[in-house]
């Protein structure tokens, strides 16, 4: 589990056969093996770490069925990608319970300044929009963001010079697609809503 509090950008610095290879800040030791990583909003295993002076650089493999559900297909040397550790119990709750498991992938429609924080809007695939309501949560490329409004199939969300600055969201531009994740409350809340009598 985590929270969609991004709390570093690590690079990909390798790609091979579905197994890559990202630099992060964070300071892995080889014996963390194992341990989850979000990555873009994607719950990975770290399967070998390599500690740095500073930071570390670890392996994750991407499987087919992950590579074809989420944007990890387009990953190559020199993408910057979204981390977040798991969830640790004590831990603080800042943004919202996040799977790290993507229900699918959502194209950014437009950006538009305001002030200086900038509106998204996004275009959700049709089966996922209906999970998706204003003032409610969706994890956007592991980012936990508050839903301003919605219109049928379109979203849009407010981000501040903040996670401007401490994501990759300041170098996001119309056309790019993210991986989004709904609300978990929200799927298990109209599925339990498919049994009414």
């Amino acid at each position: 589990m985590f929270t969609g509090l991004i709390t570093d950008v690590g690079e990909v610095i390798g790609k091979s056969d579905g197994t890559f290879r990202l630099r992060t800040a964070y300071a892995l030791r080889p014996e963390d093996a194992g341990l989850s990583i979000c990555c873009n909003g994607v719950c990975l295993t770290a399967t070998s770490i390599k500690p740095l002076a500073q930071g570390a650089e670890f392996s994750v493999d991407v499987s087919n069925e992950t590579a074809g559900k989420t944007t990890l297909a387009h990953w190559k040397p020199g993408s910057r990608v979204n981390l977040e550790r798991s969830l640790k119990v004590g831990d603080e709750l800042g943004g919202h319970i996040v799977s790290g498991h993507v229900d699918g992938i959502a194209t950014i429609v437009s950006i538009t300044p305001d002030g200086a924080s900038k509106r998204f809007l996004f275009e959700a695939p049709e089966h996922l929009s209906r999970y998706i309501a204003p003032k409610g949560s969706v994890a956007l490329d592991g980012t936990s963001l508050t839903v301003n409004e919605v219109s049928e199939t379109r979203f849009g969300v407010n981000l501040i010079p903040h996670s401007l600055t401490v994501t990759t969201w300041g170098a996001k531009n119309a056309g790019d697609q993210v991986n989004l994740e709904v609300d978990v409350f929200a799927r298990y809340v109209a599925r339990l809503m498919e049994f009414r009598i």
